[in-house]
């Protein structure tokens, strides 16, 4: 190759660096439709994700405002608004948010999460979801269930036990095939609907009254997302209430709850946000499957148990991932 030539395309090359360089930085813009706060870990945690991605919140990345720690009453504002906005990728969930999403675009994706995508209609499948929406699907039916046989364990002698569930989407058959179960190892269950906050320590104080020696809390972000005011909530209504309680997040046992068991609220953020990167990165939404959270934990928390008098059996708590001694 000739001099001449060789510098040549090294110019070229040279040249070709700074639009590669804008190429990867141009601006994203992002919409959030979620029941969590902006500062909880959880959400730190998710855009930590995507900035190990190289999407920057600041540089290249521009958040639309008013998504954090949505109540069900704004949801149909809020949506209009992101709507507007025209984001190139919106996450959301739980299934309210979801579905006002659904309703209002058919184009852009939706990176969604809920308690059971497929189960609830939102997605087609979880290879192939189709559509502008896949997500992370908590397989929350099944872990209600195992919940409930660990919270059975934890109390052995209770004939009597609750469910608190978010009345806005409980489905009846779960519930009646929880009942079913719980009757088939000699326990009692009634369920105890809730629509919104005002409502969750009433429903357990009403759970204590029925005669339910302790509550398992059916997953949704209504009560049980780790460190939110309603969570909260739950917590000094059942030490109140001194029952024992078995939680969606591990988190939660992790900040005074007697028992959890689930996938970690902080991992499946990150789950999301590896997702969020695919779709901005150019993948098709209706093509790109919808995961499952891949690893669950059990914590037991003996801190919890002294507080209300209760003494979880010795082989429960060698089943436990984590004891909070």
């Amino acid at each position: 190759m000739e001099r001449r030539t060789f510098i040549a395309l090294l110019g070229g090359i040279a040249a070709s660096r700074p639009l590669v360089v804008r190429a990867q930085k141009r601006p994203y813009r992002l919409g959030i439709s979620i029941p969590s706060d902006r500062e909880m870990p959880a959400v730190v945690a998710f855009f930590d994700e995507l900035r190990l991605a190289g999407f920057i919140e600041g540089e290249n990345l521009t958040v639309i405002p008013g998504g954090f720690g949505v109540r069900n009453e704004r949801i149909a504002e809020l949506t209009q608004a992101i709507i507007k906005a025209a984001p190139d990728a919106i996450v959301c969930g739980p299934e309210l948010q979801i579905r006002a999403l659904q309703a209002t675009t058919r184009t852009i994706p939706l990176i969604a999460m809920a308690e059971d995508l497929v189960g609830l209609g939102l997605a087609n499948s979880l290879a192939h979801p189709g559509g502008n929406t896949t997500g992370v699907s908590l397989l929350s039916p099944e872990v209600d269930e195992k919940r409930q046989d660990i919270l059975i364990d934890a109390v052995p002698r209770a004939r009597r036990m609750a469910m608190l569930v978010d009345s806005n989407t409980a489905r009846p058959r779960h519930l009646e095939a929880m009942q079913a179960a719980g009757r088939r190892r000699g326990v009692e269950f009634s369920s105890f609907g809730v629509s919104k906050p005002e409502e969750i320590a009433p429903a357990i104080s009403a759970a204590k009254a029925s005669g339910a020696e302790a509550i398992n809390f059916l997953a949704t972000p209504l009560f049980s997302v780790p460190g939110s005011p309603n969570n909260r909530i739950v917590l000094e209504a059942v030490l109140a209430a001194r029952l024992p309680a078995i939680y969606q997040w591990p988190e939660t046992a992790e900040e005074g709850g007697l028992a959890a068991y689930g996938p970690r609220f902080t991992q499946v953020y990150r789950q999301r946000a590896r997702q969020v990167v695919k779709v901005l990165r150019g993948a098709k939404v209706a093509d790109l499957p919808i995961e499952q959270p891949t690893s669950f934990e059990l914590v037991i928390n003996l801190q919890a148990a002294k507080a209300i008098g209760h003494e979880v059996p010795a082989g429960l708590v060698l089943r436990a991932d984590h004891v909070v001694e």
